[in-house]
């Protein structure tokens, strides 16, 4: 058939036939609030590059996801911000840090909302990498997974209802797996930041967490930009070694990574729309170039449409309030 028998137009001319037709429905419950957590009491301290995002002592973390919780978003994502820093990231398995505290405070006080906690050394280490550094600079793999698994473990024992290790090496989810069960915290899932590549989105982020390295970069164990076959790769290992969630990393310049691997593996899929793409929809609204509110929805419902299942982005509160205004 062709014109005038076939017109699309016809499922589009008011909202209520645009809802009936709708593909891709995004929604508040598929929203994970990233939360930066810091020590002492009563302390907010913005993020010059985050308009609207701040480093948080445990008393104020708690508040922050009780209302995001309030506004309909079902999980935290925390990341601490350490003061004390070595060679081997020691603080980071501390069960007393800030990570383990404020676990502890928010599931005290919200038992049904979800907290995970992100597994690195970078924000823990005086040089900035995510794992362990020889003398000559160099990354080492297989000696970084033991002190990964047990900062996981720590996060586990504190109460996180799924660690999300980050740092991209080789074989992590086998060995926090394993550390995991020995420590009978089996049921504790694994969010993996499977394809997670070396960009530059995460400027902002760095500045959140004062984790920027202090030599070098990270193209050396994060993915590059070009490769998208290797994305569906490293998620299918970090399913074999028992990932329950696989993330991609960032999210809006890598939909078509999000698309394969959602295509590829029968677990969900969690998408980070990270710092910079933020910040960047931030800047040209302060501007007054575009309208936030439309372009920031618009590009969460992208993700949900290239295949995410969860997206995990600073968005998370706004968005779920404006879905409830727009009565979804």
């Amino acid at each position: 058939m062709s014109f005038p028998a076939e017109r699309p137009r016809r499922l589009r001319q008011s909202p209520a036939w645009r809802r009936l037709a709708r593909e891709t429905e995004l929604t508040a419950g598929d929203l994970i609030l990233p939360l930066f957590v810091i020590a002492g009491r009563n302390r907010a301290v913005p993020v010059p590059s985050m308009p609207g995002v701040s480093q948080l002592s445990v008393d104020r973390i708690v508040a922050e996801a009780e209302a995001a919780a309030k506004a309909g978003v079902p999980g935290v994502l925390l990341f601490g911000v350490l003061e004390q820093k070595d060679a081997t990231g020691s603080a980071a398995a501390d069960p007393d840090g800030v990570v383990p505290q404020a676990i502890r405070a928010i599931k005290s006080r919200l038992p049904d909302l979800l907290v995970w906690a992100d597994v690195c050394l970078c924000g823990a280490t005086d040089h900035g990498h995510c794992g362990l550094v020889s003398e000559a600079g160099v990354v080492h793999n297989d000696e970084s997974l033991p002190v990964l698994a047990r900062v996981a473990a720590t996060y586990a024992a504190a109460g996180a209802d799924a660690v999300a290790p980050s740092d991209m090496m080789d074989g992590r989810v086998a060995a926090i797996r394993r550390e995991l069960d020995a420590r009978e915290l089996s049921h504790v899932p694994i969010v993996s930041y499977a394809a997670k590549y070396a960009s530059a989105f995460y400027g902002p982020f760095r500045e959140a967490a004062d984790s920027a390295p202090a030599f070098g970069d990270r193209r050396g164990y994060q993915m590059d930009p070009a490769n998208a076959n290797e994305a569906v790769r490293e998620a299918l290992l970090d399913v074999e070694e028992g990932a329950d969630i696989v993330m991609v990393k960032p999210a809006s310049a890598y939909l078509d990574v999000v698309r394969r691997v959602r295509d590829a593996v029968r677990c969900p899929v969690a998408a980070y729309h990270v710092s910079g793409e933020y910040s960047m929809i931030k800047a040209a609204a302060k501007a007054g170039w575009i309208d936030e509110r439309a372009v920031a929805l618009e590009v969460l419902t992208g993700i949900r449409r290239a295949g995410a299942d969860v997206i995990v982005t600073y968005y998370a509160q706004d968005a779920a309030l404006w879905l409830r205004e727009n009565g979804r």
